[in-house]
């Protein structure tokens, strides 16, 4: 019954997210986006082709579109946090380099937005500690730490998440499918603030939109070891990276024993993974690319790929290196998309408070 529940609650998303992609390019003015990322690491070339390209598409649609660098969801499971903010910059960096606007995208992050990280409290309110560990990412955790106790942030991350996209109304946030139930969660919170609370200003209107989730058929590029991309693993391309570097990686880069390339990523995920990336970057097929190199074997390959992403990132690594030289550019532009960032969350809040009855001056 519950598989049953989840495939029908999968197809509804699905459908849905598919009408909100043909809106789009007739009626931009429609949506708001949150989407962001947690800075610990270096981005690399699975976050460009995940996402990130993404989110340069959608803000040139016009969609208002506001990017988080979560800095607050550094600390829910791990200590260290010396590098939070070389990270934060070099997460900015990227954006820009990529061709984020932050004219017309507002880059904030978690830590200087007081409004939204208090939109926590009357939030908590409305779950229960059982669904909070029913929820996939806490579940992961618990079973990650063999034992060891759970930080409570950790174990609120969920709500801290709903913060995130309430606080500014999003309406639609860029998920992949297995991403679903934490965008439900999100959305019981904003229908029990409504329940329970009722409205504020607009009687007519809930404070908070039910945020909708927009799925996109996203290429899964494998680590260069392959095996999942990950930071943690040391098996990404950085967007950082040089030229050079970038060959070193990827000579190292794992193949298998056939000399003669294909394109099969179910039986040779190494190698058409490699041959998925020089599409990519070149913009054609992949079952082509591998028919042309037939014979030439992974050196081939490799040579190919080298060449294609070090000429796709060229002008972005030349972006990249402007902007990284202006530390002062950097600031203003964070500094201002966190005053952005600001004014929207004390207008929710001060509508939560009203909605809540806890105006008193």
């Amino acid at each position: 019954m519950a598989d049953s529940t989840s495939d029908a609650s999968l197809t509804r998303s699905v459908a849905r997210s598919a009408q909100i992609h043909a809106d789009l390019d007739v009626h931009p003015e429609r949506y708001r986006m949150l989407t962001g990322d947690r800075p610990t690491g270096h981005l690399h070339l699975g976050h460009y082709f995940g996402s990130l390209a993404n989110r340069v598409v959608l803000q040139d649609k016009g969609i208002d579109t506001f990017v988080l660098i979560a800095d607050y969801q550094v600390i829910t499971d791990r200590d260290e946090v010396s590098s939070i903010q070389e990270r934060v910059f070099s997460l900015l960096t990227d954006y820009l380099s990529i061709g984020i606007d932050p004219t017309r995208t507002t880059i904030f992050t978690h830590s200087q937005i007081p409004a939204l990280n208090q939109l926590m409290l009357p939030f908590l309110s409305l779950v229960t500690d059982s669904e909070l560990r029913r929820n996939p990412t806490v579940k992961a955790e618990q079973e990650a730490t063999g034992g060891r106790p759970m930080s409570g942030l950790m174990l609120t991350y969920p709500v801290h998440q709903a913060a995130d996209i309430l606080f500014c109304k999003a309406n639609v946030v860029p998920v992949g499918k297995d991403q679903l139930p934490h965008l439900e969660q999100t959305r019981v919170v904003a229908r029990r603030f409504d329940e329970r609370y009722g409205r504020a200003g607009d009687k007519s209107a809930p404070v908070f939109p039910a945020p909708d989730a927009l799925l996109s058929d996203v290429p899964n590029l494998l680590g260069t070891d392959g095996q999942k991309m990950s930071k943690s693993k040391g098996n990404t391309i950085e967007l950082r990276m040089s030229a050079d570097d970038t060959a070193k990686v990827l000579r190292k880069a794992v193949t298998d024993s056939d000399r003669r390339i294909t394109y099969d990523p179910v039986g040779r995920p190494e190698v058409s993974n490699l041959v998925q990336l020089a599409a990519l970057t070149t913009g054609r097929d992949p079952h082509t690319i591998a028919e042309e190199i037939g014979d030439g074997g992974s050196g081939t390959l490799k040579k190919l790929v080298t060449e294609s992403v070090n000429e796709y990132f060229a002008p972005i690594r030349a972006r990249r290196a402007e902007l990284e030289a202006d530390q002062g550019h950097l600031r203003d532009v964070l500094a201002d998309g966190n005053a952005r960032a600001n004014a929207v969350a004390e207008a929710t809040l001060a509508e939560v408070r009203e909605a809540m009855q806890m105006v008193y001056g």
